[in-house]
């Protein structure tokens, strides 16, 4: 069994164990020489980590997204721990447990699988449910669905992080839609099921998550319209008008061009798709980084460069830790936007609330 995890690590310790290089990158110090500059990780967490000295022979022994075992101890730096390396070499990847290096969701996938199933059994709509049942019955799009994180690290940057982000997002429209009674919610569901599907091609998650050549080259938003268009061009009699609205479900719901859509929300169903999205990206990013974060002292985390802030924790705070003694850094600037039963505890305080 893989020892220590990163979130196992404290200042002062000394660690020999096994990583994953998630980054890697080259650098000078003021005497010309090179040092390292790392992120180390496994399905706990990431630590930087650095090696100053003898790094010119340890560059050419190892690349990233490979498995390197370190010798180092752990330091604090900026009230995080920080590792500082003495020695780093290959290790094979026979030699590892994928499982100890990947984070993933602790939903069982396949479970996750035919709840998706069932949200598209119950939808009444015949050429929706035809367009929805085509895509899902293709077995390597549907594998790769139930692999896929949501994101490379801002939110569900986990394997099968993107089923359990959308099966979160049809909850929480399921709700929206019995309030606000005119929205059509076979169509909201469909830009639910479908808004990210470009993203099992956009997204390389192999080793560390990163973006594959199609994904930097064309983007999620456009690898998934053209999936769904050919789809459509398979189903006889689709009508050309619900293709039109389904396609601007997909390319809006980023909510504005400055974003990546390149079109804004222009109906009801599109700007709910939208906010929906961004809703359930938020709160899932603001539970990853108070969970995760690894300062030292004090009750705010680290900045979030997607949430523009850092977070409370909530927990600290009551307790009464200490604060640091600088404050959370903020920017003045706006926030960017970025069948069945509740399959979290937020869903069902939501459907509580709306049947009051």
């Amino acid at each position: 069994m893989k020892s220590p995890y990163v979130n196992e690590l404290q200042p002062d310790q000394a660690v020999n164990g096994i990583f994953l290089v998630s980054s890697k990158d080259v650098r000078q110090k003021k005497t010309g020489e090179p040092y390292l500059s790392l992120i180390l990780a496994d399905k706990s967490g990431d630590i930087d980590a650095k090696m100053w000295d003898n790094a010119a022979d340890a560059i050419p022994t190892f690349e990233r997204d490979g498995f390197v075992r370190i010798r180092g101890a752990v330091q604090l730096y900026n009230n995080r721990p920080q590792l500082v390396l003495h020695k780093i070499q290959p290790v094979a990847d026979a030699e590892v447990d994928a499982a100890d290096f990947f984070p993933a969701s602790k939903r069982d996938r396949d479970e996750m699988y035919r709840e998706l199933q069932g949200w598209i059994e119950g939808v009444q709509n015949p050429h929706i449910k035809a367009l929805l049942e085509s895509i899902f019955a293709d077995a390597e799009l549907a594998a790769a669905y139930r692999l896929a994180p949501a994101a490379k690290s801002v939110h569900h940057a986990f394997l099968g992080g993107l089923i359990e982000h959308v099966l979160s997002m049809c909850q929480i429209a399921r709700f929206t839609a019995s309030h606000y009674t005119d929205i059509d919610f076979d169509l909201l569901l469909a830009g639910v099921l479908l808004h990210d599907i470009g993203k099992v091609s956009e997204l390389s998650y192999s080793r560390s998550f990163s973006y594959s050549p199609i994904g930097q080259l064309i983007g999620h938003i456009n690898i998934g319209t053209r999936m769904i268009e050919e789809k459509i061009r398979e189903i006889p009699g689709f009508p050309p008008k619900l293709r039109d609205l389904i396609v601007h479900l997909v390319l809006s719901h980023h909510g504005a061009l400055e974003y990546g859509s390149p079109k804004l929300p222009l109906f009801p169903e599109a700007l709910l798709l939208h906010l929906i999205d961004n809703m359930d990206s938020k709160m899932e990013c603001m539970r990853a980084l108070i969970a995760n974060d690894r300062s030292v002292d004090g009750v705010f985390t680290q900045y979030n460069q997607a949430l523009e802030r850092s977070a409370l924790n909530k927990k600290r705070y009551l307790e009464g830790v200490p604060a640091p003694a600088t404050t959370p850094v903020t920017t003045p600037t706006a926030p960017k936007p970025t069948a069945n039963k509740p399959s979290s505890p937020f869903g069902a305080a939501l459907s509580n609330a709306l049947k009051k």
